[in-house]
């Protein structure tokens, strides 16, 4: 779609919220009196009830005023033209809304009738909406993608009995096991770091975004030399944060999986959940693709008779309502999987269960498969119905699903002052592409260690989560183990919008891990120079068909700059590291380590 239609769409719809809808906002008390500001855009037509879909964020509610409008509601157009109350919510502690805020704060426990945490906030707007409303149907859905996700889930903890459907998107999950901030333990550095340059700013009143904090100017445009000319991650925040930002003070004063971060997943408080669930993810969210997989999870396992449905597909991060979602980077998907997501699934998903509309009746998992480009319907999820295939890394850059040798290894050095980049090229700001990005400028560098399988004979689909089992050593005491999925292209691949495609190397799964936490990510362990040792840890689901033709890749390599924060390879404290810290160290890979798939039979 061409500029202009979008920019003729977006008057259109601009007009079509003021032509249909009236505003109001509202200080919400909670139970603690704290009053949290909510804008309200309810129907003009006021011969039928509606049903209220809210959403809380702590990204701001603007514009602010009874005359400002926004130019669109709802996930998408065609929801706010279906008819709903939306609601929007300043989250506590956060833009006009008055408290304190706390990132991902953990779930209350005690049995203060007066305590508060984000599902009690949700419960207690809900339930002044059910009391103040007028042509409200008593029916209420939460959305929200990325931390607005968070919330949603939040939401079900203790919901509200009016609390009908909710949809987790992308939704904040685990800020120490994945998403956002670290990934089995490592800091993801370029992300956190732009994030709270601006966000983890102290509110110290309510304020509008126009008063707000703005975000790092980078001094250095090139990201990857303005993180390596940086420093250590103390030298960094010693010379922008110094200690004015206090999610990352927190953050460096807990630098393993303790009490802190424990209390802040709240995926063992998804018990007795009773609103219908809808949990969607993109395969390719650069932000949050764990999250949503391990939130559906945690509900299947612990709400066995719950209606809990997964939606996955080739999505960037809110790909699926932001997006036709035809392609994404140098990926083409043949057909618009936003468009059918937003009209096939989630308004047909809030309709049934807000307004008694339609007859949703999905299976389990609706799952795009990239590769074959199809949406396939599983009743599990992982499906059920799946071999689990080993491939072993082998001696001259082969995969075996054989194992053949136990002794062999290949061998290089890995330098922390050299790191190898995420993406090719010379970058300002880390592309959400990179997940799917070409990997033929790391597969030349001597630190990166390659291995494929043969040309595939037939299409394979793997469906679930990948598991690494790499045996290794090294002459240091830590180290960081970067572990990439890839699908190689036939020589005879025609080009793309005049990119090479022969022999592309194209991304479909990464991911890192810390040496140290290989078997606790609560009490780290140093590992011993020289000694072979097992790093075993799961990569985020995949769906995806290595067609015939193909060969399915794997490389390994110690770094992944600056997406991930270098490990010093030296066991020790990394948020103490400066800059002589970082070590050279000699890594062996050994011939016994495989990657466990699962293979949809």
């Amino acid at each position: 779609m061409s500029g202009i239609s979008y920019a003729q769409d977006a008057k259109a719809d601009s007009a079509y919220v003021r032509e249909h809808y009236e505003k109001t906002e509202q200080l919400i008390p909670m139970r603690d009196g704290t009053k949290l500001f909510t804008a309200i855009y309810t129907p003009k037509d006021q011969t039928k009830k509606y049903p209220v879909l809210l959403n809380r964020t702590p990204y701001t509610v603007a514009p602010y005023g009874a005359n400002e409008y926004k130019k669109s509601l709802g996930n998408f157009p065609a929801e706010m033209r279906e008819g709903f109350i939306f609601v929007y919510q300043d989250v506590r502690g956060k833009w006009m809304s008055e408290g304190e805020f706390e990132d991902v704060r953990p779930v209350n426990k005690t049995k203060n009738k007066k305590a508060i945490d984000e599902s009690t906030d949700t419960y207690d707007t809900l339930e002044w909406l059910a009391k103040n409303m007028k042509n409200y149907n008593q029916k209420a859905g939460i959305y929200g993608i990325s931390y607005p996700g968070f919330y949603s889930t939040m939401s079900l903890v203790n919901s509200h009995p009016t609390l009908k459907a909710v949809s987790p998107q992308a939704p904040v999950t685990n800020w120490f096991l994945g998403d956002d901030f670290h990934h089995n333990g490592v800091l993801f550095l370029n992300d956190s770091f732009k994030f709270m340059s601006s966000f983890g700013v102290k509110r110290p009143q309510p304020i509008t975004p126009d008063k707000g904090p703005k975000s790092l100017e980078y001094p250095i445009k090139d990201n990857y030399r303005f993180y390596l000319e940086g420093g250590s991650v103390k030298e960094l925040k010693d010379k922008y944060f110094q200690d004015n930002i206090k999610f990352y003070n927190d953050l460096f004063a807990h630098p393993d999986y303790d009490q802190f971060w424990q209390d802040r997943n709240p995926l063992p408080h998804l018990t007795n959940v009773k609103p219908a669930v809808m949990t969607v993810g993109g395969f390719f969210d650069a932000e949050d693709v764990y999250g949503a997989f391990e939130t559906y999870k945690a509900i299947e396992k612990q709400n066995p008779n719950a209606t809990n449905i997964l939606v996955a597909g080739p999505w960037f991060h809110g790909g699926w309502v932001r997006s036709k979602a035809d392609t994404f980077g140098d990926m083409q998907f043949g057909t618009p999987t936003g468009e059918y997501y937003q009209q096939q699934i989630e308004l047909p998903f809030f309709n049934y269960y807000l307004k008694d509309k339609g007859n949703f009746k999905p299976t389990e998992a609706q799952i795009f498969i990239t590769g074959s480009n199809e949406w396939k319907q599983f009743d599990n999820w992982p499906p059920k119905n799946v071999t689990t295939q080993k491939m072993y890394l082998q001696a001259n850059g082969k995969i075996s699903f054989q194992q053949t040798n136990n002794a062999s290894f290949d061998e290089y050095v890995a330098d922390p002052n050299n790191p190898v980049p995420y993406q090719g090229g010379v970058l300002e700001s880390r592309p959400r592409e990179y997940m799917v990005d070409d990997q033929r400028f790391a597969s030349t560098r001597p630190d990166v260690m390659v291995y494929q399988t043969d040309i595939l004979t037939e299409d394979m689909t793997i469906t679930g989560p990948i598991i690494n089992h790499l045996f290794v050593s090294s002459t240091g005491t830590d180290a960081d183990y970067v572990v990439k999925l890839i699908d190689v292209f036939p020589e005879d691949t025609p080009k793309y919008n005049g990119k090479l495609m022969a022999g592309y190397q194209n991304l479909i799964r990464a991911e890192i891990m810390r040496g140290k936490y290989r078997n606790s990510f609560e009490k780290p362990e140093a590992m011993v120079p020289n000694q072979k040792t097992n790093v075993t840890y799961s990569m985020p689901d995949v769906g995806h068909t290595f067609k015939k033709g193909h060969r399915i890749m794997i490389q390994v390599q110690n770094t992944w700059f600056p997406l991930a924060d270098r490990n010093p390879q030296q066991f020790m404290n990394v948020y103490e590291t400066t800059a002589k810290d970082f070590l050279k160290q000699t890594q062996r890979i050994y011939h016994d380590s495989y990657i466990e798939i699962p293979v949809l039979k």
